[in-house]
């Protein structure tokens, strides 16, 4: 079985209540227990998603393109990046969570200025800069009452 990785954004249609979030969370950890589904969801006040999901690749793009971008309850749903990895970066979590700010995502998803001279255009961050950068935030991150503690 080989190690996929998707990383994605969306907005939600209306802002999600913190029981709705409970909700989608333990939804979310059940499915992805039963998948073999590890990730992190980072969610902010005014409706942005941002979501990384690594397993088997045909699990984890059939959970994305059959149930997320078919879920009526969110919008414009894009991948960031996705492709082969060695290992999990979210081992320990079905679905670990953050709050973020729309400034935190702003930040996570900004252009890497270009790094030769004869390149002048910005570039996005590969999956490996992104995924360093998010565990810089998780780490960082304040905890939430409702973030899954690692399996051990």
């Amino acid at each position: 079985m080989a190690l996929y990785q998707l990383i994605y954004q969306s907005q939600s249609l209306v802002p999600f209540e913190t029981s709705e979030l409970a909700a989608l969370l333990l939804q979310a950890r059940d499915y992805n227990r039963v998948h073999h589904i590890s990730g992190l969801l980072l969610y902010t006040p005014d409706g942005r998603f941002m979501q990384v999901l690594e397993g088997e690749q045909s699990r984890v793009r059939d959970l994305f393109y059959q149930h997320i971008v078919q879920d009526p309850r969110h919008y414009n749903c894009r991948v960031l990046t996705d492709g082969p990895a060695l290992r999990r970066s979210f081992a320990d979590w079905t679905m670990g969570f953050r709050v973020a700010t729309a400034l935190d995502l702003r930040s996570l998803l900004q252009s890497v200025p270009p790094n030769e001279p004869g390149l002048l255009v910005p570039r996005p961050h590969t999956r490996p800069e992104l995924l360093e950068l998010l565990h810089d935030f998780v780490a960082n991150g304040e905890t939430q009452p409702w973030l899954e503690h690692p399996h051990r």
